[in-house]
C-alpha cells in the first residue's frame, strides 16, 4: 500500500510540474508576442497665456508586414448643436436642437493605408474606426426620422473638421525597418480648440483585415497659471469674475482712448 501511495504522490507532483511548465510557457509566449508599442512626445500639454496649439508626435514599434492605425479621441460625451432651417421658405433661423450622444469632442484617425482596404467593416464597427463606424456608434436625439441621421452626422463632421477637432488621413505615417522590427512615426498639429482633459492615443496593428494587437498612451491637456485661476474663478465665483472682466474691459477701453488722443484722434 505504501508503494502505491508513493507512486500516486509522485504522479500528482509530476502532473502539477508539467502543467505549471506549460502555463509558464504559454504566458511567456503571449508576453513575447506583444510587440506593438506607442508613445507621445508630449503627454502633458499646458494651456497658458501664450498657448496657441502644440505639436504632438506619436511613435512606436511594431512587427513587420502589418498596417497601422493611430486613433486619438477624447472621452465620449453629449453635445448639443442648434439646428437651422428655413422658416416660411425665406429666412434661415434656429428651428431646434440636436443632441449627439456617445460622441467624442476630438477624433483623429491616421493609417498607413485606406481604412476600407486594410480593415473589414466588422472590425471597424467593433473598434469604432472611421466616420461610418462612428455614425453607427453615436445617437442623435430630436430627429424626425432615422433617415436624417446620416445627413446631420455629416454636417456635424464638417463642423468638427472646420474646428480642427476631427481629421482623417492615410499614408502619412512614416515607417522604417530596424533590427527586424518596424518603427513608425507621425507628427500632428494639436488644435488650440481642444478643451482641457484626458485624451487616449490608441495604436492598432492590422493584418489580414483584422486588428491583431493594440497599444495605448495618454495625453493630458491642462490649464496652468493665470488661465487656470481665471477658469476656476469663472466656475466657482461668477460674480467676482464678472466684476474683474468689466474692470479689464474698461481699462482696455481707456488705454485705447489714450492712444487715439496722443495720435491726434481718428481721421
Amino acid at each position: 500500500m505504501k508503494i502505491f501511495k508513493i507512486k500516486g504522490t509522485k504522479y500528482r507532483i509530476m502532473v502539477f510540474l508539467i502543467f505549471g511548465f506549460l502555463m509558464f510557457n504559454f504566458a511567456f509566449l503571449e508576453v513575447s508576442s506583444a510587440i506593438l508599442t506607442t508613445k507621445v512626445n508630449s503627454n502633458h500639454i499646458k494651456i497658458d497665456l501664450f498657448y496657441h496649439g502644440d505639436k504632438v508626435s506619436v511613435s512606436g514599434l511594431s512587427d513587420l508586414n502589418v498596417d497601422l492605425i493611430i486613433k486619438i479621441t477624447s472621452p465620449e460625451e453629449e453635445q448639443v448643436l442648434r439646428k437651422k432651417g428655413k422658416v416660411g421658405g425665406l429666412l434661415w433661423m434656429n428651428v431646434g436642437n440636436l443632441k449627439f450622444e456617445h460622441v467624442p469632442d476630438l477624433y483623429f484617425l491616421h493609417s498607413t493605408g485606406d481604412i476600407e482596404d486594410i480593415l473589414s467593416q466588422e472590425e471597424m464597427d467593433k473598434y469604432v474606426i472611421g466616420y461610418e463606424a462612428l455614425n453607427k456608434h453615436i445617437e442623435i436625439k430630436s430627429l424626425k426620422s432615422e433617415g436624417e441621421k446620416s445627413r446631420w452626422f455629416n454636417e456635424f463632421v464638417k463642423f468638427k473638421e472646420s474646428s480642427r477637432l476631427y481629421s482623417s488621413s492615410s499614408g502619412k505615417i512614416s515607417l522604417t525597418e530596424k533590427n527586424g522590427k518596424q518603427n513608425y512615426y507621425i507628427l500632428l498639429n494639436w488644435p488650440y480648440q481642444a478643451t482641457p482633459g484626458n485624451y487616449t492615443v490608441t495604436a492598432y496593428a492590422v493584418k489580414d483585415r483584422k486588428v491583431i494587437e493594440t497599444a495605448q498612451a495618454e495625453i493630458l491637456v491642462e490649464q496652468v497659471g493665470p488661465i487656470r485661476a481665471f477658469a476656476n474663478m469663472a466656475k466657482n465665483n461668477g460674480a467676482l469674475f464678472g466684476a474683474i472682466s468689466i474692470i479689464v474691459a474698461l481699462g482696455a477701453g481707456f488705454g485705447v482712448g489714450m492712444i487715439f488722443r496722443k495720435g491726434g484722434g481718428s481721421h
